[in-house]
């Protein structure tokens, strides 16, 4: 017996933000959930202008303008595996309420797990990290500076000290949840 296609119930993509500064693992723990998932993984820095990652690589930091072609384009992302069914993690640090709603605008269902950690952490992760356009403590604090933690609703806010599978699975139980 085969199942006609008109009849198939189909679930929507789940399209998932891994948010932080950096050094708390965007890139790293958006990948082991996108495996998780069974979902595409996207890492925001690999979309950034020449422009901007020279301006990062002096250690200077980026200005929203800088931001605004970057994160249309994300929302692209979003807005095209949504059209297509197709399940997403995009690791960004949409540290600005404002950027997250700018990637609301291809996700409007978007579901964000916000990687927080302490400075000292965040910093021994950076200085051992190589190879890297973000470099500096001005560029952390920068980012700290600049950060708006998403609201208790907007996002699961979990510690980047825990084991990198513990937050997967504590979002994905997250996700089950909702």
């Amino acid at each position: 017996m085969t199942i006609d296609s008109h009849y198939r119930i189909s679930t929507p993509p789940t399209l998932v933000l891994v948010m932080g500064v950096s050094g708390s693992g965007k890139s790293f723990i958006g990948r082991l959930l996108a495996e998780a998932m069974t979902a595409d993984f996207i890492d925001a820095d690999d979309h950034h202008s020449p422009t901007s990652i020279a301006k990062m690589s002096r250690g200077e930091p980026l200005t929203d303008g800088d931001r605004e072609g970057w994160l249309a384009t994300l929302a692209d992302f979003y807005r095209d595996h949504r059209r297509q069914g197709r399940s997403l993690v995009i690791g960004c640090s949409a540290l600005k309420r404002r950027y997250r709603d700018t990637l609301r605008s291809g996700a409007p269902e978007l579901k964000i797990l916000y990687l927080d950690g302490s400075r000292k952490l965040l910093l021994k992760r950076l200085h051992t990290r190589q190879g890297h356009f973000f470099q500096g403590d001005h560029m952390l604090d920068s980012q700290l500076q600049t950060l708006e933690p998403p609201g208790e609703n907007e996002a699961l806010c979990l510690d980047i000290a825990l084991p990198p599978l513990e937050i997967v699975e504590r979002f994905t139980q997250h996700l089950s949840a909702l």
